[in-house]
């Protein structure tokens, strides 16, 4: 009854490497909702979700030594698993998050495949780890109506349309252990990761890759917390093997710049940094390489439409 007349073979399905067209999804969930006659389906996806479920990855996750390199394996080898979406640790400030990035409009199924992540990531952490971990989220749509019969089933305050989605984590809880911690498991599994993210095309691996590098941060003279600058697109080229040619032709041909990527890293940053509460606007926009507050703020509004104190609240 789900799939009725949906174009979707649910013993094709049954394959773990199977993928499906986002429009197919979104029908799908548009089904189920009707169907279920429950709006907040992804909260039901979230709290169900189980490590097993996501393959090589899972297994990869699974066997890591900390939270930390769990995420950052889920950060790495997620187009294995969707190329919809996209992962990205930042630690600024005394605070860290992990940004979900749309790569395509996900249509009406948003709000589900948003909240169905964040949500089974969380839960997927307090599995792993075995502890109960707090921190928040924020999303980048309005309240949905059905928000508030679900609130209790999150890791903490959500905001809404904010200028990104984020999981927002406890610092500390970066570097609990794993209980199931295996070094072995985790190679044997990294190198399966490794052959599927090879599999999908370099294209696609060299935006990620680029990204990743960007959010190494380059720290001040002195200073190892104080990420001032980011890495000349010469330096990303010579850690790539490409050509600084190369690298533009390609990112030109995913449809973006190495500045526009730089640009998004400030961002992602600065809307960290403003979270955690704990710096001047002034040296927040020192350590993101502007000049003065000025600029700073003038670069927020534009990101986002708003002041960063109206973001941040009076400080």
């Amino acid at each position: 009854e789900l799939v009725a007349g949906l174009d979707v073979d649910l013993a094709a399905l049954a394959d773990p490497a199977a993928r499906l067209p986002l429009s197919r999804v979104e029908a799908l969930i548009e089904r189920a909702r009707a169907l279920t006659r429950e709006p907040g389906l992804g909260f039901y996806l979230g709290l169900k979700m189980r490590i097993s479920a996501h393959g090589y990855l899972g297994f990869a996750a699974m066997s890591a030594g900390t939270l930390r390199e769990a995420v950052e394996l889920a950060a790495r080898y997620a187009p294995t698993r969707t190329t919809a979406l996209a992962l990205r640790l930042h630690e600024a400030g005394g605070s860290a998050s992990l940004v979900i990035e749309e790569r395509t409009p996900l249509g009406r199924a948003r709000d589900v495949l948003i909240f169905g992540l964040a949500v089974g990531l969380w839960q997927l952490g307090c599995a792993l780890t075995g502890r109960p971990l707090t921190g928040g989220l924020d999303v980048a749509f309005p309240e949905p109506d059905y928000f508030q019969r679900f609130a209790h089933a999150t890791p903490g305050p959500v905001r809404f349309g904010q200028p990104l989605h984020q999981l927002l984590l406890d610092p500390g809880a970066l570097d609990l252990p794993l209980t199931m911690a295996d070094p072995v498991a985790l190679r044997l599994a990294r190198e399966s990761c490794e052959r599927e993210l090879d599999a999908l095309g370099s294209r696609e691996q060299l935006v990620e890759r680029t990204r990743a590098l960007l959010a190494e941060p380059l720290p001040l003279s002195g200073v190892p917390e104080a990420p001032a600058s980011f890495r000349t697109i010469e330096e990303v080229a010579k850690r790539l093997h490409v050509s600084v040619r190369t690298l533009k032709r390609r990112l030109a041909e995913e449809g973006t710049t190495y500045s526009e990527l730089v640009d998004a890293e400030r961002r992602e940053r600065a809307l960290l940094l403003l979270r955690s509460g704990d710096l001047t606007l002034a040296e927040i926009a020192d350590r993101l390489g502007y000049s003065d507050a000025a600029n700073f703020t003038r670069a927020f509004r534009r990101w986002t439409g708003v002041a960063p104190t109206e973001y941040a609240g009076p400080r």
